[in-house]
């Protein structure tokens, strides 16, 4: 009897340790494919995993209060194993998997590069051109200054690393791709991850593949809220546009406190009496490099439209009213951001405030002059990105805010094509939902003596419809009601517009903050299902226009839905389950933003 009950005894313990190693394996291999760790690092955890499993088995069957201090040491040493064996820093490669070689020779201002066809050798990318000088040492918030030549060839076959940033954890940036994108790929080819420098100052250029000549050029200026983001992210790399006949070109740029930062001791060292708008300043240095070196790859210099997303988009608009950027570029497409408001609400501050900034950023660091802040590493100074990541008007690259340029009829832009997505706002407030209870409250505590005049269009009676209705609100206020703005600027100043509202729902980010750029610049994978054919179908039509515009400054071609040209700020092309005009959904709050801002189109 006795040697029957230690048998199940041992029988239970055995059941214990297998499903205690099991649900540990399944953890431990997890959280290493969701931090990129490398191939060695799960070697190590395996070879923990057997080890315990075999210990308990062979040696604490007879000592179970061994069992959990034995459980307990093996998860510390896979927590070792997951710090210790993080994958490398690396570059990201050009062209993603195989490629279909190298191309040949091309001869730029500063020197010869090469660069990688893509797979089916239809397009060509260059990647990782330095387009001005390191910004670093002495450099560090001074304009950008010519880069040096180079000798040889260079291979174009990476991309530079991205401007120096804020750093997450990849298992954070992991989980981050799984809760809000839902297009988390499982792979053992993605254990490193990307550098982040000052040194970053650098241009992609995608082109179709061969000869080529007069091709319509398309620059695209990243979002991030001017704090975070990189050029070379799947969803708006050039690959698409190059495959429908443009020179497609991004950039890294100045981020956060190194492209933002204002000080009088900034200005007074400048040549230009210049502060706080370093990320401008490079965007033009890198249109200023197009200008100079896009006919080596086909381009034409005088058929340039630039792009952008969010803070991007934000960042174009700006430049449709700088000085400095005239004759650059003809057209601007802008994505879901503008700063052509009376009083912009993100991305933007006037002068008094960015110098305000700055001497609180000197002093948070403990710093006195501009040596000492100069000296100071990058890896501290970008914990300042949180408050510096705003452009301004200082006077040189923007002589004014962008509204007052626009009120006297001062632009760079011969067209524009831009518009919103209808759920902008729904990603900033995921976790911070209003509900029937709030509601109210919320919508006073922002509006003010103007809270009236919103809840007559907004009166909600579940949490369900006060949830839907905060997030409209906030993404008129953030994101749509820029481009009301914008559009009646256009038309005021004569310049022909065309505004889209994406709506197409899907499997990724549907018609969230930045959901339209796969469509955008048709990018979407073959092989994703998380996209059906209606959704390849609308891409097809979106970056058809895109393409069109960037060619003719018409979006409207043969086979694609008529786009009408705005008049009144109210007519939208609908590019989602279906491809209409419509009106604007969030029209009936835009009075209530032009009373409160004040908001006059154009002097008389």
């Amino acid at each position: 009897m006795e040697q029957s009950v230690k048998k199940t005894a041992k029988k239970r313990g055995n059941v214990w340790i297998t499903i205690v190693t099991v649900i540990t394996a399944l953890v431990a291999f997890a959280l290493l494919e969701l931090n990129r760790n490398t191939v060695y690092g799960w070697v190590l955890a395996a070879l923990v995993l057997i080890d315990f499993y075999f210990i308990c088995r062979k040696l604490l069957n007879k000592h179970r209060f061994w069992r959990f201090p034995m459980w307990l040491v093996t998860v510390a040493a896979i927590g070792a194993i997951l710090i210790f064996t993080v994958g490398d820093v690396a570059l990201h490669p050009a062209v993603k998997g195989e490629n279909g070689g190298v191309t040949e020779v091309i001869s730029l201002t500063d020197g010869e590069v090469t660069g990688l066809y893509t797979a089916d050798r239809a397009v060509e990318v260059y990647a990782g051109i330095p387009y001005a000088a390191p910004p670093v040492g002495e450099l560090r918030w001074k304009e950008p200054q010519p880069c040096a030549p180079w000798s040889g060839v260079r291979a174009c076959d990476h991309f530079a690393p991205m401007s120096m940033q804020p750093q997450t954890a990849p298992i954070v940036s992991s989980l981050s791709q799984i809760i809000g994108y839902h297009d988390y790929e499982i792979s053992l080819d993605d254990n490193f991850t990307e550098p982040n420098s000052e040194d970053a100052l650098y241009v992609n250029v995608w082109k179709p593949a061969g000869a080529q000549e007069k091709l319509p050029v398309v620059v695209y200026v990243h979002g991030g809220s001017l704090q975070t983001g990189q050029p070379w992210y799947a969803d708006y790399r050039g690959e698409g546009l190059a495959r429908k006949g443009c020179v497609a070109v991004n950039m890294g740029y100045r981020l956060g406190v190194f492209g933002c930062l204002a000080l009088d001791e900034l200005a007074e060292e400048s040549p230009n009496g210049t502060t706080g708008n370093y990320a401008l300043l490079d965007q033009i240095a890198a249109l200023r490099w197009v200008r100079e070196n896009i006919a080596s790859f086909g381009g034409d210099p005088n058929n340039v439209t630039l792009a952008g997303e969010s803070a991007g988009s934000a960042c174009v608009s700006a430049l449709c009213t700088s000085p400095l950027a005239k004759g650059l570029f003809r057209r601007v497409i802008g994505e879901s951001s503008t700063t052509t408001a009376v009083h912009p609400t993100h991305s933007f501050r006037l002068l008094d405030e960015a110098k305000a900034t700055g001497c609180e950023t000197m002093a948070r660091f403990g710093v006195s002059t501009l040596e000492e802040l100069r000296a100071l590493p990058a890896e501290t100074l970008v914990a300042a990105a949180d408050t510096n990541h705003h452009m301004t008007v200082d006077g040189y690259v923007l002589k004014m805010t962008p509204y007052e340029s626009y009120r006297r009829g001062i632009h760079n832009e011969e067209a524009v094509l831009h518009g919103f997505n209808a759920l902008e706002g729904a990603p900033f407030i995921l976790f911070d939902q209003a509900n029937l209870k709030t509601f109210e409250g919320r919508v006073r505590a922002y509006f003010g003596d103007d809270a009236d005049a919103v809840l007559a269009h907004y009166q909600p009676t579940t949490d369900d419809e006060a949830k839907a209705m905060w997030t409209d609100i906030y993404s008129v206020v953030f994101f749509t009601y820029g481009h009301y703005c914008w559009t009646r600027q256009a038309v005021e100043n004569k310049i022909p517009v065309w505004e889209y509202y994406f709506s197409k729902e899907n499997g990724r980010l549907g018609p969230w903050h930045s959901g339209e750029e796969v469509y955008c610049y048709g990018n979407i994978p073959a092989d994703s299902k998380l996209y059906d054919d209606s959704d390849r179908a609308l891409a097809e039509i979106f970056s058809g226009y895109v393409a069109n515009f960037a060619r003719t400054g018409d979006p409207n071609g043969e086979g694609l839905p008529v786009w009408d040209e705005g008049t009144s700020g109210n007519e939208l092309l609908e590019l989602g389950a279906t491809v209409a005009m419509r009106d604007d959904p969030f029209a009936a709050l835009y009075s209530v933003m032009d009373k409160r801002d004040g908001f006059e189109a154009q002097n008389k």
